[in-house]
């Protein structure tokens, strides 16, 4: 009993000389990720990416770590990326992608010979480089490479030095003409596969047929190659993609293997090199909406398997066991990813690993079986899994994590007034004394196609450490919960996922723990969405802030990246006229009710929801008089990337929030943490 009570008391002690977590420790963070087994099974490589807080970027590494724990170190150590890292089948070699300066611009493989030595440039290609796979005898690359459009390539003074580029027209002739990060999309330029032969140094181009190609893997024997393509007559309208094989030498012909009409991707072949396991989406009209089963198919060809018909569950990362008698693959299910296997002849899906994580990013090589495990006290980290435990084999925020005082989320169940049943996260302040009320933010994960879950979340840390309550709600149009939880929200916006939102906020308020006086709400992309539609139709909330949102659809109409879900879901209001079209603006045309102050941000390159959202709310609140602000992030897509941007923003949330909720209280980046 002494020895019970002596460590109660150096828990409490240690507990007391830990602090809150600020601002600045988002710039401290660093995240591990892309595992890869080597070939002996040894060792995994993997990358870290750190701030670079004077140059304002992120700079990513390959390290490696030995299975057995004993060693793990820093590979390359340059100021510009490097990424993908993949073991030589031999084993001689470690590659990678990267940018940095060489014989050849832009990205390129480079390889460090494990024996010692400096990385060396491997390839020397033209175009954009975005994946590359090693032949089994390791004599060859399998690249997928877009050639370079005319108007991004330098100019040419007489004596050979770069002018600046002159800015020329883009023609666009393509039905789905933008994608965020990318830009707009025109010409006849595609995504190929190419074999590099890394004795001749020169690139060819496999497939005759011009189409987009993505994964191109190769079988056991080395003499083919799979891929997925979309090759519909309009593969822009109607984006199904299909699992392809084809020859691996120059100017051979693909032959088609899957017939869905939905997304087929992610081929894998078998050991035996006799079928190959791939994802299979759903129909291409629910796109947004897709949850992706594990199917089988022979490479001779023949009706495909769904093996994981008995799981209504999203899956990913599959592989073969080395025997080739199972799959084992990473399972979305109810705020966990875990790790699962079942046959190749289908039947019973056997979960692999218990608890509360979140797995990501698994490998698989002989024993080897590595992945990123992480949970609600720790970013992802690396660890192998053995049998039905995990060993970590990195540590890179340990000891920053025991510095601090972190709160542990609580799994919460409810249900609103249509009776459905929705799960959430619920995060209460540091130190928070059981029975008191204390200021409480709902906020809104995006997608909708996504969960909250159980992995390291900073922001819900840091609104906990500034004395707030924070759920997450996963409503309806979440993954996670199966197929039909996810779709029922199509073409019906701002309903159903409003219901549970509200059903969250009066159970947290239920429970005695949210000041129903001190009520905060806020989200980025469809959580912005959201955002708007209930300011629109609540005015519990007394503060939001709405990232990366809409509120009037119907100005996204070939605005956007999303006219393919606008067409399916919605209909061309030519064809289906403005009533669904009206229905789902309520935020934007019942503006005159929204009388919550509200920050709208984003991005004025966000070609996935456009600035032009935030805009529209700014402006009709202006006009309202309800208490407003624009803030944009010049350069910047829909996803934040820019760190000085990332923090500036996490400081405008705690100050936006403390204007209202806490007005005695001053929060910034010192204050937070004392």
């Amino acid at each position: 009993m002494r020895l019970f009570y002596l460590l109660l008391f150096l828990a409490a002690a240690a507990f007391s000389q830990q602090r809150l977590i600020t601002i600045d420790d988002m710039n401290r963070m660093k995240t591990v990720g892309d595992p890869r087994c080597s070939p002996d099974a040894k060792w995994v490589a993997y990358t870290l990416s750190t701030v670079d807080v004077t140059g304002d970027k992120r700079d990513t590494d390959i390290w490696m770590a030995s299975v057995d724990g004993k060693e793990n170190i820093r590979v390359t150590t340059s100021t510009e990326a490097e990424t993908s890292p993949k073991w030589s089948p031999d084993g001689k070699y470690l590659s990678f992608l990267s940018s940095r300066p060489g014989k050849a611009k832009g990205s390129q493989v480079w390889v460090i010979d494990r024996r010692g030595g400096e990385a060396q440039q491997l390839t020397d290609v033209k175009g954009r480089l975005t994946y590359y796979e090693w032949s089994p005898d390791s004599k060859k690359l399998a690249l997928i490479l877009r050639e370079e459009d005319d108007d991004k390539k330098d100019e040419k003074k007489p004596d050979g030095a770069a002018v600046a580029e002159k800015p020329k027209a883009i023609v666009i002739d393509r039905y789905a003409f933008k994608r965020d990060g990318t830009g707009y999309i025109s010409g006849a330029k595609r995504s190929r596969i190419y074999l590099y032969d890394l004795e001749t140094k020169k690139p060819e181009l496999v497939t005759t047929e011009n189409y987009d190609e993505a994964a191109a893997v190769w079988s056991p024997d080395g003499k083919q190659l799979a891929f997925s393509s979309n090759r519909a007559l309009d593969g822009d309208r109607v984006p199904n993609m299909d699992i392809w094989v084809v020859e691996a030498k120059a100017g051979s012909v693909a032959r088609k293997l899957s017939t869905f009409t939905g997304s087929d991707s992610q081929p894998v072949w078998s050991p035996d090199g006799k079928s190959i396991a791939y994802l299979t989406g759903s129909e291409h009209k629910m796109g947004e909406y897709n949850m992706n089963r594990l199917a089988l198919i022979p490479v001779e060809g023949g009706t495909p398997k769904i093996v994981t018909a008995s799981l209504d569950r999203g899956v990913n990362s599959h592989q073969f066991t080395a025997d080739g008698r199972q799959l084992e693959f990473l399972v979305a299910d109810d705020m966990s990813v875990y790790p699962a296997r079942v046959s190749v002849s289908g039947g019973a899906v056997e979960r692999m690993l218990g608890g509360k994580i979140s797995m990501m990013g698994i490998d698989r090589a002989g024993a080897c079986v590595a992945a990123l495990v992480s949970t609600d006290l720790m970013p992802s980290e690396l660890h192998v899994l053995e049998g039905s435990s995990l060993k970590k084999l990195s540590a890179h925020n340990d000891s920053l994590l025991k510095d601090l005082k972190l709160v542990t989320p609580e799994e919460l169940s409810f249900k609103g007034k249509d009776g459905n049943e929705a799960h959430g996260l619920l995060f209460k302040p540091v130190g928070y004394v059981a029975g008191t009320k204390v200021p409480f933010l709902l906020r809104i994960h995006g997608g909708p196609n996504g969960q909250d879950q159980h992995a390291f979340r900073m922001e819900e840390q840091l609104f906990a450490a500034a004395g707030y309550a924070v759920l997450n709600v996963n409503y309806r149009g979440s993954s996670g919960r199966g197929q039909q939880y996810t779709v029922s929200i199509a073409g019906d916006w701002g309903n159903k996922e409003v219901i549970d939102l509200h059903a969250g906020v009066d159970h947290v308020v239920k429970l005695g723990i949210a000041d129903p006086d001190k009520m905060g709400v806020g989200g980025w992309s469809y959580g912005g969405i959201l955002t708007n539609y209930l300011i629109a139709s609540d005015t519990r909330f007394k503060v939001a802030t709405s990232g990366a949102g809409v509120a009037f659809p119907l100005a996204f109409y070939g605005h956007d990246q999303y006219i393919r879900q606008y067409d399916n879901e919605i209909g061309p209001p030519w064809q289906k006229g403005l009533e669904p079209w009206i229905k789902i603006s309520y935020p934007f045309l019942h503006a005159d009710r929204i009388k919550t102050p509200t920050m709208f941000l984003g991005g004025d390159k966000d070609f996935n929801v456009p600035l032009l959202g935030g805009e529209q709310m700014y402006q009709a609140l202006r006009n309202v008089g309800t208490e407003t602000q624009l803030i944009i992030y010049p350069g910047e897509n829909h996803g934040i990337a820019r760190p000085s941007f990332q923090r500036d923003r996490m400081q405008r949330y705690l100050d936006w929030y403390a204007k209202f909720l806490k007005p005695a209280a001053t929060v910034s980046s010192s204050s937070a943490g004392n």
